[in-house]
Formats: C-alpha cells, sequence, structure tokens
C-alpha cells in the first residue's frame, strides 16, 4: 500500500493512489477551515523553507566547490542539473489547458502518469517529476500541491520536482499580473518598466537594462501629498534607544511623563502610546525581545519546549549584538522576518476583532492572492555578507521561540534580507533632522547610509516601506518623503506633476553646501551614491554638471539586482 493510501485509510478514505488523494486534499482545501489553517502552517514554515533550501543556483555554486561531475549528477537522482533546465524550457513551450474542464483531465494525467512512473525506478524519476511538475502548473494552489508531494513522493522524485520549481516559479499565480494589483489604487502611483540604455564611458553601448519606476496616476500641485505609507518595520537610532526621548514603534518624540514603559524590555524602550506597544508586540517584539509565548496556544508545536532561561540569554545577546553593531539594518531584517511570522500567524486563526493578531497583517494590493513573501521577494538588494556571528545569535533566538522556524535564518537567506534593508531602508527625520547624532569612527565606505535627503546623521530612527522602496534616485528629484512626527512616510511633490509622470526622489542630501563648488557637490553626493547603494546616477543634472576630467568608466555600475527568479520572470 502506498503512503498516500495509508494516510487516506486512516482518515477514513478508501483511496489507492496520488490522484484520489490530490482529490480529497482539493475537497478538505476548500471545505475544512481547521485543516487550511493547519495547511497554512506547514507551508509557512516548512514548505517556504525548503523551497529556499533547494534553490538551484545555490546548489550547483555548492556542487561545484565540493563534488564532482558524477558525485554532482548522483545527488539528483543520476540527472544533470543542466537536463533540468533543458527540460523545463521544452515544458515552458507546452500549450496549458485553459478551459476548466480539460485542465481538471490534464492534472489527473499528469499525476497518474507521475505516481506510475515514479515505482519503476531511478531510470524514471526524471520523467515522473516531469509529470508531477506539469500538474503543479494547473493546480490552482501550487504551494499546497507541494505539501502532498512532500508527504507522497520518494525523496528523490519530490527533490527533482523542487528543483523545477525553483527553475521556474511562473507556474504560481502569484507571479501572474502582480502590479496590476500592486501598488493599491488609492496610493495614486503605479510601477512600470522602463528600459534604460546602458553606457560605457560617455557613449551609449546600444544595450538597454529593464528597471522599475514610480509613476503618477493623476496630476499634482508642488507641496501635495501623493500617497503616505506606513512602515513595515522601524529601529529607532543606537545611540537612542535606552533614552526614552522617542517611541520605540513609530519614532515620535514623546514627552517621558506620558510614554509607555514595559516591565522589562532588551532595549529599555517607551512608547508614544498603548497602541505603538500593542502593535510592536503583535509584529515582531513577541518573538524577539521577550519571554512571552510567540504563538497562540492552539497553533504552539508539538516539539515545543520554551525554556525562558535559554530564551533570555539569547535574546540579550542578540540585542547586545544589534547595539554594539551600530546599525539599523540587522535589526530591520530581524524584525521583518518576525513579521512575516506575526502575519502568518494571524491567517491560522480565527479572528475575534479583540486580539491584537487582527491587525497584524497589511493590506498592500487590490485584490489578487499575494503573500509578504511576495510583496519582499521583488525588491532590489545589494550583495552583504551576513554577519555569522549575528547569524547565530538570531537563529537561536527564533529556535527558541519556535523549533524549526530557524530554518529561516538560512546564510543566503540572511544576506538577501540584510542586503533588501541596506538598498531600502528609509532614515526618519523630523523638521529638518537632528543636530546631536554622534560622528561615525568607521570608515566612510562602512558607515551606513539610509535614504534621506537631509542625510543618514540627521534621522532619528530607519524604516522600511515596500512601495516607497520602488523610488529611484534623481538629484533632481519630483518629490521628498516628509515624516510629519512618526515613521508614517509622506511622500510630497516637489514640483507640478502630471499623470504618467515619474515620480523620484532624493537618496542623499544633494543641496549645494556654501563650501562647495558645482563639481565638489556633484562629487560628493556621487560618492554618497556609490558607498551606500552602489551605482553611480544616470540622472540629467549629473549629466549637466558633468566636466571634462569626470570618467564614467572609474565609477561603479549599478551593482544592486533582484532574484533570478524574478529576473527572469518579469525581464528585470
Amino acid at each position: 500500500m502506498t503512503r498516500s493510501a495509508t494516510m487516506l485509510t486512516v482518515a477514513g478514505i478508501a483511496v489507492g493512489s496520488l490522484v484520489a488523494y490530490a482529490v480529497y486534499f482539493d475537497y478538505k482545501r476548500r471545505t475544512d477551515s481547521t485543516f487550511r489553517r493547519r495547511l497554512r502552517m506547514l507551508v509557512f514554515f516548512r514548505v517556504s523553507t525548503r523551497l529556499s533550501d533547494w534553490d538551484l543556483g545555490k546548489e550547483k555554486k555548492r556542487a561545484e566547490k565540493s563534488q564532482t561531475p558524477s558525485e554532482a549528477s548522483a545527488s539528483t537522482g543520476g540527472v544533470d542539473p543542466t537536463e533540468l533546465i533543458s527540460a523545463l524550457e521544452k515544458i515552458r513551450n507546452e500549450q496549458v489547458p485553459t478551459d476548466h474542464d480539460e485542465r481538471h483531465q490534464y492534472f489527473m494525467t499528469q499525476v497518474s502518469m507521475g505516481e506510475t512512473m515514479s515505482m519503476q525506478g531511478s531510470t524514471f524519476y526524471m520523467p515522473a517529476a516531469l509529470c508531477f511538475y506539469r500538474a503543479i502548473r494547473v493546480y490552482p494552489s501550487p504551494l499546497e500541491l507541494i505539501m502532498v508531494y512532500e508527504k507522497s513522493l520518494s525523496p528523490p522524485v519530490f527533490q527533482l520536482v523542487m528543483q523545477l520549481v525553483n527553475l521556474d516559479v511562473s507556474s504560481s499565480p502569484s507571479s501572474e499580473g502582480y502590479y496590476n494589483y500592486f501598488p493599491r489604487k488609492n496610493m495614486n502611483v503605479a510601477i512600470q518598466n522602463v528600459d534604460v540604455s546602458q553606457v560605457a564611458g560617455k557613449q551609449s553601448t546600444g544595450a538597454t537594462l529593464r528597471k522599475k519606476f514610480v509613476v503618477c496616476t493623476k496630476d499634482f500641485k508642488p507641496g501635495e501629498v501623493i500617497y503616505k505609507e506606513e512602515a513595515i518595520a522601524t529601529a529607532l537610532d543606537a545611540d537612542l534607544k535606552g533614552k526614552g526621548t522617542h517611541c520605540s514603534h513609530c519614532l515620535r518624540l514623546i514627552d517621558g511623563d506620558t510614554a509607555v514603559r514595559p516591565d522589562s524590555d532588551r532595549f529599555n524602550s517607551v512608547y508614544c502610546s498603548k497602541d505603538c506597544h500593542s502593535k510592536t508586540m503583535t509584529y515582531s517584539q513577541g518573538i524577539l525581545f521577550t519571554l512571552e509565548p510567540p504563538l497562540p496556544e492552539q497553533l504552539i508545536p508539538e516539539a515545543a519546549n520554551f525554556s525562558k532561561e535559554e530564551r533570555d540569554c539569547a535574546q540579550a545577546a542578540f540585542a547586545e549584538y544589534i547595539q554594539k553593531s551600530g546599525k539599523s539594518a540587522p535589526e530591520l531584517m530581524a524584525r521583518v522576518i518576525a513579521r512575516q511570522v506575526s502575519i502568518e500567524t494571524a491567517q491560522m486563526i480565527p479572528s475575534t476583532g479583540h486580539s491584537p493578531l487582527a491587525n497584524a497583517d497589511v493590506v498592500l494590493t487590490d485584490g489578487g492572492d499575494y503573500t509578504f513573501n511576495d510583496h519582499l521577494e521583488r525588491l532590489r538588494y545589494l550583495d552583504v555578507a551576513a554577519s555569522e556571528e549575528g547569524g547565530k545569535l538570531f537563529k537561536t533566538v527564533l529556535q527558541l521561540a519556535i523549533p524549526g522556524l530557524e530554518h529561516l535564518a538560512t546564510e543566503e537567506r540572511l544576506s538577501v534580507y540584510l542586503g533588501t534593508m541596506t538598498y531600502n531602508a528609509f532614515g526618519v527625520c523630523f523638521e529638518g533632522g537632528r543636530d546631536d547624532k554622534p560622528t561615525p569612527t568607521a570608515r566612510p565606505e562602512d558607515v551606513e547610509k539610509t535614504r534621506t535627503p537631509y542625510g543618514t546623521q540627521k534621522q532619528v530612527g530607519a524604516g522600511f516601506y515596500f512601495l516607497s522602496s520602488y523610488l529611484t534616485h534623481s538629484c533632481d528629484p519630483s518629490a521628498r518623503p516628509s515624516f510629519n512626527g512618526s515613521s508614517e512616510l509622506h511622500l510630497i511633490a516637489t514640483r507640478a506633476l502630471k499623470a504618467g509622470d515619474q515620480v523620484t526622489i532624493a537618496y542623499v542630501d544633494v543641496t549645494q553646501h556654501d563650501d562647495e563648488s558645482v563639481q565638489d557637490c556633484r562629487r560628493r553626493r556621487r560618492m554618497e551614491l556609490a558607498r551606500g547603494w552602489a551605482f553611480a546616477c544616470t540622472c540629467s543634472q549629473c549629466a549637466s554638471e558633468a566636466g571634462p576630467d569626470d570618467d564614467a568608466d572609474s565609477e561603479p555600475k549599478d551593482e544592486s539586482k533582484v532574484s533570478d527568479v524574478v529576473s527572469r520572470l518579469e525581464g528585470v
């Protein structure tokens, strides 16, 4: 009897094949709310990690370093990785049924063929995996079907399927028409692709690079608010932590007499209101920096054996690491991951309307079934090596909070998250910024930069925002970020804008200082851009101010990137 048949017999369903299991699974998914909640937890804590771990590009790099060609082939059931790519290209050219009944029949046929071939030995593992992959292409919930495969397929076949999935995630509904739904229409902007000419020296190479830009969807007058956006995560500057002067959630300047002070807090945080304290506890603090149970009782894994003493030591060590680093990116990274867990948790349990988890999610689209990760993985990032010490400490914090969650903290994943925060974080400045931030002692190239037209030295903290991450730099910007006393970002038009006009901001202070010439100002801002975001500005102002001795060949090209999957899928 197959494993799937055994599982379903226990459930009281007389079936003997993966086809019947898939039918039963789909029925349960649609009709049983408890089943769906448990499934969401499994998908989040197991499948998303499995997808990351089986990334073919990373596996191939490891194989090139430590395996012979025969060993690399053996690790995939005798299939050379290049054969997977070739097979996938053929599948991409196949016509997929569009009629509902035809898609259903196609799905059943492919799963049945795959199951038959997978039982005929290792020679048939590859064709079996291709059949199972074809079934994924037409199944309405691909990740959920992967859960079926994980429970039912032999490990070699499942491994091949996972590698195919990672080579081309375009079979997932979340990859189709994303920018038709994001951002929401009430944000008054849209995301468009623009082909940018590539330059070598001062001459065009004739090649183009497709990049994404923010454009207005309506007209704006100078000084008008284009949109407002709440931060996904914030981090107060290191020198302000524990001072009791700013809210640790919204970064608002607060009166010490009205501050909310938790009984226990790793950073001696204070909050401007009970609402801010409740939000930060729900979004990230409950997992990262408190000893309270991180999940509702009904969701705590059976394997969890929380040790308050161990959690206390791990959290204290990680908090000390963040404080000593003096940078916001590591804390933003940790809080974004914790926020992701919080959102998934909220979707696993029935909302009572009284639980803070009811407000954990963030609505970023007008329709479409998109996850937090769907938004995150589309952002540009820099290649940043995550600290080995910080990674280990963070991994321990996650493991002691929810066993299994530590698998989110792989070296590759933390590096990408850290690079995403480094490239996209905004500096939160109030009324032109402050003048009392300690002078950095690190080398100029190692000093952390955030997007702010006032300069990072003026900020009180940093924030991460999904939509605003798409805003590109110009030394003659058409808009500016403004913060009206809290971390909520207000995007203000700096000149008249028409529908369809590109919206840009200044990542750095672009004003010409009293002691600077035009050339000095241009050189300073371009140096800051190169150090903080690893690109040479190509805006019209930089081009018009270029002197005869300025050599573009000596300046860094744009080193930011998107994931290989997004690049292949969206042509960026």
